[in-house]
């Protein structure tokens, strides 16, 4: 290894030590590590905003965030929610349609925002029925992130993957003449959500919980629908993603602007400015080549095969994404995942399509995988549920297993057949 290889494999390292001890703000720790990667002149300035940076994420990433809280404020998701749980009628039933509304927002909303707005819900079930919060807050916060591959804009992870690779939004449902990534996801998602039945399927109490009359506003709802098809089809006619996100993000903020200081202030600005450090330290990464080696090393492991490779990479990143961000990881993996495809002289999009599944799924293994999770679990603990490992990990292991098993076996079907 090179000096400059060992510098940044180092500030990599201690960039994610420092991060998840969250001792120090997360978006002090990368933009740090940033600057020290320029002051090193390991990048340069101008690679960093020219290449580093991913503008259009970071465009889209503010922009639906401030769409999806003025969404969530209009009371739409709220109406949605309560009307699929009127018809549970038992308790088991009531987990799994909540599950599934649930991932049906996520594929068109921040999955915080939407574990926040399921949260109240689940409270009000297990009040009435006198039942431990525990598997519903468990519930929501993993099927909100079983989903990021449903569509391209569902979660950072498959826009990065758009972004750098041209897909189209209609690709990840049929692409270059098969079942695309996001119809196989969806397979694999309602394999995952049936085996909440199999789980809960001692608990048979009848359920019988109210509908409340919520007031909702559709100006929201309307911005959020047009946003999404000019995300998409704009896209395919040379639209930039990054100005369509920041035009959204702006429209909801006039909108919403009876609460433009509030909606500024809910914003995640730290994860925000942890990102984009993190596109920087990823960068050095791939500049210095690393990641050509790293794909090099996983070629003389033994992986020789599409198939070998593909399940590699699907089940690394499930758990490396049990503990690191889905975000950072994607940047890191896209062109591992490429290089790995050219060594075996294969198409990358099983490669790819595997990795970004088992990164979106991964991160519901652990209660500290996906900020979803980290929400979920906090919310239990402000109503007095300890969260506890253990019985965290048995909800959440066999629903992610199945999804992402499904998931490889469908792509191997598909892609590698």
């Amino acid at each position: 290894m090179s000096l400059e290889q060992i510098l940044a494999l180092t500030i990599f390292i201690a960039t994610y030590a420092l991060a998840l001890t969250r001792r120090i703000k997360i978006a002090y720790v990368s933009l740090t590590a940033a600057v020290l990667l320029i002051a090193l002149r390991i990048l340069t300035p101008h690679e960093v905003f020219t290449q580093a940076l991913k503008w259009d994420v970071l465009g889209i990433y503010w922009g639906f965030m401030m769409v999806s809280i003025a969404f969530m404020d209009s009371g739409v998701p709220k109406l949605l929610a309560e009307r699929i749980l009127k018809v549970a009628h038992a308790e088991k039933h009531a987990i799994l349609y909540l599950a599934a509304s649930t991932a049906f927002l996520s594929v068109w909303m921040e999955n915080v925002g939407v574990v926040l707005m399921m949260a109240p819900i689940a409270l009000a079930i297990s009040r009435r029925l006198n039942t431990s919060l525990f598997p519903y807050m468990v519930v929501i916060g993993i099927a909100s992130n079983v989903v990021t591959t449903v569509t391209m804009v569902a979660d950072p992870p498959s826009i990065i993957l758009a972004i750098e690779t041209g897909l189209k939004f209609k690709d990840f449902y049929w692409f270059l003449g098969r079942p695309g990534l996001g119809t196989l996801t969806v397979v694999a998602v309602v394999a995952a959500l049936l085996t909440l039945l199999l789980q809960f399927r001692h608990m048979t109490r009848r359920i019988d919980l109210p509908v409340d009359d919520v007031p909702v506003t559709y100006g929201a709802t309307i911005l959020f629908v047009v946003s999404v098809a000019i995300l998409a089809f704009g896209h395919e006619r040379g639209l930039s993603p990054g100005i369509v996100g920041v035009a959204a993000g702006g429209a909801a903020l006039w909108l919403n602007r009876r609460r433009f200081r509030e909606m500024f202030v809910e914003f995640d600005w730290n994860s925000f400015a942890f990102i984009m450090g993190i596109f920087v330290v990823a960068h050095s990464l791939r500049s210095t080549g690393l990641l050509r080696e790293f794909a090099g090393l996983l070629h003389g492991a033994g992986l020789k095969t599409p198939g070998l490779a593909m399940g590699a990479l699907i089940w690394i990143a499930v758990a490396v994404s049990s503990f690191v961000d889905n975000v950072p990881f994607t940047v890191l993996m896209i062109p591992v995942a490429q290089d790995l495809a050219g060594l075996l002289g294969t198409s990358a999009w099983p490669l790819l399509f595997g990795m970004l599944i088992g990164t979106g799924s991964g991160g519901n293994i652990t209660p500290v995988g996906a900020t979803a999770n980290v929400f979920a679990c906090g919310f239990l603990e402000k109503h007095g549920e300890k969260v506890d490992l253990g019985r965290y990990m048995k909800i959440s292991v066999p629903f992610t297993v199945v999804a992402v098993a499904v998931a490889h076996i469908l792509l191997y079907i598909f892609w590698l057949r």
